[in-house]
């Protein structure tokens, strides 16, 4: 039974009348959890983006409470994550310089366009359009990102002055700049990145052993980077490390998110348009596929759909409460439905917990060293790493490892827009190439059966007169000429052939330019004297061959099964064809 329309678009109307005690207790213990874990990431990849801190703690409140009303997954944690805060500070970058009014401006702007198009494509239904950015392209993005994210982030662990996009812009700059290293902040950065790679894997074990419960030493091993927050700020203010070079978050304005404006500049706009569109797709990918791999596991579904329209409003959110633009992260999601979340409400007493933070407590960081922010995005993003793409690309597939390597080589040379870009057109590209070039195999009959299987795989009885083609993809304009040339070949390879099959078991669709094709086949075969027939033709594509003449020009006859058709023109006598096991 389907809910209402006004629930399929306000989910929250579904989930709230079943909403019970128990889902209450899960969601606030999921939001505590979430909402300690969120504090320094937030302030992290606000850092990452170029933006002040306390843009992270904003972008992490009124997109939660948004996504809570419009979303359909009871575990996402909506908020900044590392790639799309990296796509932001490149995307707005070459808008304005950091630091000025303009940059954090340009920043708003920016989560108001991807919201807008993320709200048109759920509005339109248009959420398939994601699963053409292929799962290998999108992991050697995401690799390539956490690299450059990891190498953008050493200057502040090493105390040295740079920037840059790309790695010919950044390790340069630090080669060139190492002998001016800071010794404090390279100790402190040095010893939170050694903390929390060792929290990672050592902090639960080591609970355990002093004796905490299991769920519980777990859920406390999240804690890590808040206990290196704690740790750092405590020995700046005790060795007095902000008046020895070590470089701090500083002030951090005390309040909830204010109101703000994005500019409606039509140059800045017309700058942000492309980076917006690559974030809208980028983000999308990232949230739908956590929030379906964590659906997944309690039997929930998730719309694709109605998800676009909940992450577009979750950026609106961000765009008029001084944030950037924002998606379902992974890390924290995992945490949230580890911890118990169980509805979206989890979210909404997050956003709460990040409101009372950002009224009690950002006073405790300002002497934070931005360090130990660096140092928490890197070792967060290394999880995002993985090079074994390549590896299983190549043994793959060579078009994907072209796609993968591409795709990977051109965001760390030339930036995240670049690269997501070529991404993109990879995808697209691969899926033509592959489908302009579709299998197809001569068959012929397992012997004592009713099978018909590839003469080049299996020992098979075909007849010298008779031509029986498997066509294993439907057939669209970029393979319609394919098919016309791979027909023409084994035609000529067959001067006895008086008959030919093409069986169509895996076509389920032929646009025009398909049929075009099959009628010059039809017509190239009847004038030397060979009929066409085809076989195991699916309901709609007879469909299709039924409102044009092909069939009435048809020389031969359509075959309810190949062994229909061999039975009909066959004589008794086949050869045998021995082909490999």
């Amino acid at each position: 039974m389907k809910p209402p329309a006004l629930s399929r678009h306000l989910p929250i109307l579904e989930w709230g009348r079943r909403y019970d005690r128990a889902d209450l207790g899960g969601d606030l213990m999921a939001a505590a959890i979430v909402t300690i874990m969120l504090i320094p990431q937030s302030l992290a990849y606000a850092l990452l983006a170029g933006l002040p801190p306390e843009a992270g703690i904003y972008a992490s409140i009124a997109p939660i409470l948004v996504y809570a009303i419009f979303g359909t997954s009871g575990a996402l944690a909506v908020g900044p994550v590392a790639v799309v805060s990296l796509m932001t500070a490149a995307a707005v970058g070459n808008t304005a310089a950091q630091g000025i009014a303009g940059y954090a401006t340009a920043a708003l702007s920016l989560a108001l366009m991807s919201g807008l198009m993320l709200l048109a494509l759920g509005t339109m239904r248009l959420g398939f359009l994601a699963n053409f950015l292929s799962h290998p392209v999108i992991s050697g993005f995401v690799s390539a990102s956490g690299i450059l994210i990891a190498a953008s982030q050493l200057r502040h662990l090493l105390g040295l002055a740079g920037d840059g996009e790309t790695l010919p812009q950044i390790l340069p700059q630090l080669a060139r700049n190492l002998p001016g290293i800071h010794l404090p902040t390279l100790i402190l950065g040095g010893a939170t990145t050694a903390f929390l790679f060792w929290a990672r894997g050592g902090l639960r074990p080591f609970l355990q052993r002093i004796g905490l419960p299991r769920r519980m030493a777990e859920l406390g091993a999240r804690t890590g980077p808040v206990l290196a927050i704690a740790a750092t700020t405590v020995a700046v203010w005790a060795f007095d490390l902000g008046h020895r070079g070590v470089a701090l978050v500083g002030d951090v304005p005390r309040g909830l998110p204010p109101l703000t404006m994005p500019s409606f500049s039509p140059d800045l706009l017309s700058a942000l348009v492309v980076p917006a569109m690559l974030i809208s797709v980028i983000g999308f990918v990232e949230s739908i596929s956590v929030a379906q791999t964590l659906a997944a596991r309690r039997r929930q579904r998730i719309d694709p759909d109605q998800e676009l329209i909940g992450l577009g409003g979750a950026n609106i959110a961000a765009a008029f409460t001084g944030g950037f633009p924002v998606t379902g992260g992974f890390s924290r999601s995992v945490v949230n439905d580890d911890a118990g979340a169980r509805t979206p409400a989890a979210g909404a007493f997050t956003a709460a917990g990040l409101a009372l933070a950002a009224l009690f407590l950002t006073p405790l960081v300002q002497l934070l060293p931005k360090a130990t922010l660096a140092a928490t995005i890197i070792v967060a993003v290394t999880s995002l790493v993985d090079l074994s793409i390549l590896r299983r690309a190549w043994n793959f597939s060579r078009a994907d490892f072209a796609a993968v390597t591409v795709t990977m080589l051109l965001t760390l040379l030339a930036g995240v827009e670049t690269g997501v870009s070529a991404g993109v057109a990879t995808s697209i590209l691969v899926h033509l190439y592959k489908t302009s070039r579709p299998h197809m195999a001569v068959v012929g009959r397992v012997p004592g059966t009713q099978h018909f299987r590839n003469v080049l795989r299996h020992q098979v009885e075909t007849h010298p007169h008779i031509l029986s083609l498997r066509v294993d993809e439907s057939l669209y304009f970029p393979n319609a000429r394919f098919l016309e040339d791979r027909l023409a070949g084994l035609v000529a390879e067959r001067p006895a052939l008086t008959d030919v099959v093409l069986m169509f078991p895996a076509v389920n669709e032929i646009d025009l330019s398909a049929l075009e094709s099959l009628e010059a086949i039809n017509s190239r075969l009847s004038d030397a004297g060979i009929r066409l027939h085809l076989s195991e033709v699916k309901g709609p594509v007879m469909d299709r061959l039924r409102c044009c003449r092909f069939l009435d020009e048809l020389t031969g006859h359509v075959y309810l099964s190949q062994h229909e058709a061999i039975c009909a023109l066959a004589p008794r006598n086949p050869q045998k064809d021995e082909g490999a096991a």
